[in-house]
């Protein structure tokens, strides 16, 4: 499932002068059935001694610092504080200054990604937001949305479900879904991500759902799938995998708004005996709780 490159910054102000400790996980992509291990880690006293690390043959080609491969939640990814825990919503319980902060759906980004030189931040020419600029090779820090995608297996009128074993949302429910990976596409990451958590060998049968969720930055593609072979068990970031019947589905214990979204618009098409492919944007309810799976509103929905 989702693994990330995580730095963890000290709790103090961080300057070019200050020391800090970051630990960066770098994982190669690997086909599904591969095990998966550290490529590298390392503990550094600076972003540029980190970077340093990697001679011009071995360095990652993906940017090292703030973009990620996968995390364990489909939550946005952000580097954080080793004090606070980042909520769902994407806010903070305290502040502290980081190499990235976050705010809302965007963080501050502190230092350059490519050469772990400073940033200032500033309005590029011909462009209308606020960027990180490094001050020293003169590149821009875009932030973009993370692509989530996952199938909804259906077999003998049900629907395959597992339980999580990680947090967020330890002990829920949630359909097998995951970070789209570099170099692989939107289907084949939810091929990959099934099997990773279900062990489950699975055909595509159609795109489902096209479901965005501005406010932590992602969007969910979700696709019809059925199985090659009535086998599946947990992987490692599942407690239990079960085949549930549309009257059985656990919605009061399903991990994520998007879940209890893609299940709904499933069983309404399920009655009325017409399978559609949907699009709609996911909006947290002002005022509700990050963790109230149900507290959302379903905007601009098509279908077609």
């Amino acid at each position: 499932m989702l693994k990330a490159i995580q730095n963890l910054g000290s709790p103090t102000t961080i300057t070019t002068a200050t020391t800090v400790g970051f630990v960066a996980y770098f994982y190669r992509l690997k086909p599904p059935h591969a095990t998966k291990t550290s490529a590298f880690v390392s503990n550094s006293t600076s972003p540029q001694s980190l970077l340093s690390f990697y001679s011009p043959r071995t360095r990652p080609t993906k940017p090292l610092l703030f973009l990620t491969r996968k995390t364990r939640s489909l939550e946005p990814v952000r580097a954080h504080s080793t004090r606070p825990e980042s909520r769902m919503d994407g806010t903070s319980s305290s502040s502290s200054s980081v190499a990235a902060q976050s705010s809302g759906s965007a963080r501050k980004i502190n230092f350059c990604q490519w050469c772990g030189g400073q940033t200032k931040h500033d309005i590029p020419d011909g462009e209308e937001k606020t960027r990180a600029i490094c001050t020293v090779c003169g590149k821009i820090m875009y932030q973009n949305p993370k692509m989530v995608v996952g199938c909804l297996i259906e077999h003998d009128n049900k629907v395959l479900l597992c339980k999580r074993n990680i947090q967020p949302s330890y002990g829920l429910w949630t359909l097998p879904a995951g970070y789209l990976e570099i170099g692989e596409s939107a289907a084949e990451g939810a091929i990959r991500e099934t099997w990773e958590e279900a062990h489950a060998e699975v055909e595509i049968v159609s795109p489902f759902a096209h479901l965005d969720i501005p406010l932590i930055g992602q969007t969910y593609v979700i696709f019809l799938a059925k199985l090659k072979k009535p086998h599946f068990s947990p992987g490692p970031e599942s407690l239990e995998c079960q085949l549930f019947s549309l009257d059985d589905i656990p919605f009061d214990s399903l991990a994520f708004s998007s879940m209890v979204v893609t299940l709904k618009l499933y069983i309404e098409d399920v009655k009325a005996g017409s399978q559609k492919f949907h699009y709609g944007t996911i909006n947290k309810r002002p005022g509700s709780s990050p963790s109230d799976t149900h507290a959302y509103t379903l905007d601009h929905h098509l279908q077609s």
